[in-house]
């Protein structure tokens, strides 16, 4: 997805955001809809890393409580180009990940706890790579504020549910079957330009996850297996927190499998797919891109062959 359709999903959200204004307050309504989006942006802006970090519950690690972690989230910054963000681990069984942050100086990755304990290293270091895509492209930032907005209108349409909408003379009213398609027909709307911004980014954090590992591989199987669990392991704090779904790599409600119009995520093995072609992609020119980069930090440097004879990280 271009960054430009990207932007257009974004002004259509915030349009319907203020149409919904509107329908329940006229013009001034419509100002004060403008108002309030400009203002939660702008706390999204600021607040929004520690938000959904507390929301998780998720607790800063440092080199000296998860020295393999941080050497390793160390050296994929490094090879990704971003600067080291922080590291957080999330005291949860269910396997997934999720970056956070307004801009690539002040972010952060976050990984469960459940991640870390059915994941290779290999699959590890594809899911952090898919995480830094994020933030290099500064998807962490956008993500949050469409998840406002969106969660904005739900919250504006069911006001204008209790309240009855706008019945001024000037525009003649909503009536009972305005209003009723205001609170069903706005948030459905504002949901489907949300998943179709990050869904589109998705798929782009994945390329660049492969790209830089240069094992697009690692994090096609990662992504099997966390899907998998994530049907098994229920994530309670997501549960809870729906709106924030979309920010990990895998979809981490229950009873989300298909890839279909509601769906947050793209279908797992759509991605799995596209990063096979690319490791056909890469595998055809592996070992001049690979020679290219041998001083870089990180096996991901190496030819395909040498890396596997000598084990990942040795």
């Amino acid at each position: 997805m271009s960054y430009f359709r990207t932007a257009i999903l974004l002004a259509t959200l915030t349009a319907l955001f203020m149409g919904v204004g509107f329908l329940i307050g006229g013009q001034s309504g419509m100002v004060i809809a403008l108002l309030v989006a400009a203002a939660m942006n702008l706390f999204a802006y600021w607040n929004s890393d520690k938000m959904v970090l507390s929301m998780y519950g998720a607790h800063e690690a440092d080199e000296r409580q998860a020295p393999e972690l941080y050497a390793l989230v160390r050296q994929l910054a490094q090879a990704a180009g971003i600067p080291m963000p922080r590291v957080y681990i999330m005291d949860n069984p269910q396997p997934n990940a999720f970056a956070t942050g307004r801009n690539p100086e002040h972010a952060a990755v976050a990984v469960t706890t459940g991640l870390l304990q059915r994941l290779s290293q290999e699959e590890l270091a594809g899911v952090l790579a898919h995480e830094f895509g994020h933030i290099k492209h500064r998807d962490t930032l956008l993500m949050t504020i469409t998840a406002t907005i969106a969660g904005a209108i739900s919250m504006l349409a069911n006001f204008g549910f209790y309240f009855g909408g706008n019945r001024n003379s000037n525009n003649g009213g909503t009536g009972l079957i305005g209003t009723l398609l205001l609170v069903i027909l706005a948030p459905l709307a504002a949901a489907l330009v949300q998943m179709g911004i990050s869904r589109g980014r998705e798929y782009e954090a994945d390329q660049f996850g492969g790209e830089v590992t240069r094992r697009p591989l690692w994090l096609a199987s990662a992504l099997r297996k966390i899907a998998n669990a994530a049907e098994e392991v229920p994530n309670l704090d997501a549960e809870r927190n729906p709106a924030t779904a979309h920010l990990f790599i895998v979809n981490p409600l229950s009873g989300v499998g298909m890839d279909n119009l509601f769906s947050t995520h793209p279908n797992v093995e759509s991605r799995i797919a596209r990063l096979n072609e690319l490791a056909r992609q890469l595998g055809e020119e592996g070992t001049a891109s690979a020679t290219a980069g041998a001083g870089d930090a990180g096996p991901w440097a190496e030819p395909p062959r040498r890396a596997a004879a000598r084990g990942p990280w040795g």
